[in-house]
């Protein structure tokens, strides 16, 4: 791989890993597009990890969301830009969905319980409401339960781990934009396309 090429895919990879970081990164929260019903169908998504060594993202959900059936298997694709970088990810792979395994476990210990909060949502997403609500029950509105509390909500965090087959990385420029591909099936060796 050329000297530029290995900088293009460094890039990459140490925005993904910063992104998984720092929530202030742009691209912290990509939009993670699927095919649903024969129509594609895309969400914001928080990235929770990026491991270059496996080729893999990760974010979390509620294992009640309609993505869970549409994702678990399937192929997907990752689009993050960072403006100050002004560099485009878009990043092909194959979902897979886990709700209970022991690294699902240790996701969710180490989450704080403001955050584990959200599973207590008693509507699975998209589940129609008379009004405006978060759904979550009356007794834990604005406020942050205790770990007792919680344990019901255990049930319903799934994580998203993306195989990743394609990082496809752009660089806009004044000068002139470049554009390299990256694939597993070349042992990610990558290589320049027209932008």
């Amino acid at each position: 791989m050329d000297e530029a090429l290995s900088d293009a895919q460094n890039t990459a990879w140490r925005l993904l890993v910063r992104a998984a970081a720092d929530r202030r990164s742009p691209m912290h929260t990509p939009v993670v597009a699927t095919i649903a019903g024969g129509a594609p169908d895309a969400r914001v998504m928080v990235l929770r990890a990026a491991d270059r060594a496996a080729a893999a993202l990760r974010f979390h959900t509620d294992a009640r969301s309609p993505k869970c059936l549409a994702m678990d298997g399937a192929p997907v694709m990752v689009l993050a830009y960072h403006p100050g970088e002004a560099i485009q990810l878009r990043i092909a792979g194959t979902a897979r969905i886990d709700r209970d395994s022991p690294l699902v476990d240790a996701i969710w210990a180490q989450a704080t319980p403001f955050a584990r909060r959200i599973y207590l949502v008693e509507q699975a997403p998209g589940t129609p409401l008379a009004a405006a609500a978060s759904g979550l029950p009356a007794w834990v509105e604005g406020r942050k339960p205790e770990e007792a509390e919680l344990v019901p909500a255990r049930g319903n965090f799934a994580v998203v781990h993306i195989d990743i087959t394609r990082i496809d990385w752009l660089h806009l420029a004044q000068a002139g934009h470049a554009r390299a591909v990256f694939d597993a099936a070349d042992g990610w060796a990558g290589e320049w396309c027209a932008p």
